[in-house]
């Protein structure tokens, strides 16, 4: 590898554009870009500020300049193109899900490690630093054992029934669309800041609208609108999620509380740059700031409180840390694609337990 970090990006829509503005924030470059036709190629690597575009993405990881390839596909693709790449020697940043079903991503985190790559999937929630700084409190006991974990996760970008989108497609977007999509980043938050792991769960998968699309192309609605799932955990804790893709007026909010015997903490991605801790005597709001958080979370501070510091800040972190693992280091949390395989496997058991309406338990 040069001085100079190269990636490729495969697959150039809204989330292609948040991967390139990152490889430049963390200082490298975007060598190439692959799209769905050479036009289309040619076209993104404008838009992206790519050196060239690649006709193909067999091309793209086959190149020689490019060290790491961020695959922005739609998810079907995704096991077939990791694989791909990890067979090519190139580190990889997949997308989520890492694939749609749990053997191709126990394969895939299997083939990563054997191989030595640096191999992530965006589980970008993890960077906001007031995420971090729950993570650090609960780590130091401060809240007391956990007893509760909930939240939900709510959108409103498919609310109309209009609304479509290659997501709902399950041949595309694969089995699950709502949970696999925004309820996988939940329980990735869930299990990482509190340490506490799903081990039992059920869940209801339910659906809006039967049908979606312009009249005179309705069809079927293919994948859920929305779940909910109750769970259990290893530390024998219980909890709930709400998901939803078809909540007006929630543009993106993710929000979880965790309360222990002590403290509870809540988090809302809508307003991010402060942490709300709980306590019996009084309550109080943590800012986002490099004089209010501890030292794990003030890692990931890029600006001083009250500048807003959001969404592309987190995948901007993200990169840098996966180039920090590639150059050689050991960044805490960044998520692999071991998580990858963790948020199948949880995917796999909420379709079981919504088909056969019972409790399933969740696999280690």
């Amino acid at each position: 590898m040069t001085d100079r970090f190269r990636a490729g990006i495969v697959g150039a829509g809204f989330i292609g554009g948040v991967h390139a503005h990152a490889v430049r924030a963390a200082g490298g470059v975007v060598s190439r870009v692959a799209d769905v036709t050479p036009e289309r190629a040619a076209s993104s690597a404008e838009r992206l500020h790519a050196e060239q575009a690649a006709a193909s993405a067999e091309e793209l990881i086959a190149a020689d300049d490019v060290d790491a390839v961020h695959i922005c596909t739609p998810n079907v693709t995704h096991a077939a193109l990791a694989e791909m790449a990890i067979r090519a020697g190139k580190h990889v940043i997949c997308e989520k899900p890492l694939a749609t079903t749990p053997a191709d991503a126990h394969r895939l985190a299997s083939a990563a490690a054997e191989a030595g790559i640096t191999a992530a999937v965006p589980f970008i929630y993890r960077y906001y630093p007031t995420v971090r700084e729950t993570r650090a409190r609960i780590a130091g006991e401060e809240a007391g054992p956990l007893w509760l974990l909930h939240g939900s996760y709510l959108q409103d970008w498919l609310s109309n029934s209009e609304d479509t989108n290659w997501r709902i497609d399950p041949s595309i977007g694969g089995s699950s669309r709502a949970f696999a999509d925004i309820g996988v980043h939940w329980c990735d938050l869930m299990e990482f800041t509190t340490g506490h792991r799903i081990t039992r769960l059920t869940a209801r998968l339910v659906t809006a609208y039967q049908q979606r699309g312009k009249d005179h192309a309705r069809t079927p609605a293919g994948t859920e609108d929305g779940a909910t799932v109750l769970f259990e955990t290893d530390h024998g804790a219980t909890g709930s999620v709400v998901l939803s893709q078809v909540s007006p007026g929630r543009k993106n909010r993710l929000w979880f509380s965790w309360e222990g015997t002590s403290a509870s903490y809540v988090f809302d991605q809508e307003q991010p740059d402060s942490l709300w801790i709980g306590g019996r005597a009084e309550s109080r709001i943590v800012p986002r700031g490099f004089d209010t958080l501890s030292a794990p979370a003030r890692r990931y501070v890029a600006l001083p409180a009250g500048h807003p510091q959001g969404y592309q800040d987190c995948f901007n972190a993200f990169v840098a840390d996966c180039y920090a693992s590639i150059g050689g280091l050991e960044p805490d949390g960044l998520p692999t694609f071991a998580d990858g395989l963790r948020a199948a496997v949880i995917t796999a058991a909420v379709i079981t337990a919504a088909t056969n309406e019972s409790w399933v338990e969740v696999p280690a």
